[in-house]
């Protein structure tokens, strides 16, 4: 279990994130067309994990806007944008923002990922959305990188994350 915070208050997440070095843990998430995606559909690519609460807060909405304008000058790399949010939310963020440089993903179903992950909020207002994480993965499916940030309210180090690629 990790702690995080929430307008200065302690959360906690259901469990540690991936280690660096470790493979990827598969995952089944929902795309914008209700279809399925899974990690094994990105062999041979490298992956931005840009995981948040919600499209719907400034933070989140900053977050994507800021990968989506990076993604564009990124080689052989995707950026997923994952979140409980429904898809048609997500897709609508998107569409109004002018954003199709990433490619937004949604945990609604059941909460799998954010549970398998260890970044699903168990306590506060929050209870049941993820924090707020960036998991880079490589073309082979490890962990390169990882930052689950302290206080939800903040953005990541994208610059960080960016070169770890």
């Amino acid at each position: 279990m990790a702690s995080v915070k929430l307008g200065g208050n302690a959360i906690n997440t259901s469990g540690n994130l991936p280690k660096v070095g470790e493979k990827a843990p598969d995952f089944e998430l929902v795309r914008n067309d209700l279809s399925i995606s899974k990690l094994s559909d990105y062999k041979g690519i490298k992956l931005v994990l840009n995981i948040f609460p919600s499209i719907d807060t400034g933070t989140c909405a900053a977050s994507v806007r800021k990968f989506n304008e990076s993604a564009s000058q990124l080689q052989n790399t995707k950026v997923l944008c994952i979140s409980r949010d429904l898809p048609f939310a997500q897709k609508r963020f998107c569409g109004a923002e002018g954003l199709e440089n990433v490619e937004n993903l949604s945990d609604f179903k059941n909460g799998s990922f954010g549970k398998t992950y260890g970044l699903e909020i168990i306590d506060s207002a929050f209870a049941g959305l993820h924090s707020r994480v960036v998991i880079i993965i490589d073309e082979n499916g490890y962990v390169k990188y990882t930052e689950q940030v302290s206080e939800i309210a903040d953005e990541p180090n994208y610059e960080a994350a960016l070169a770890s690629l």
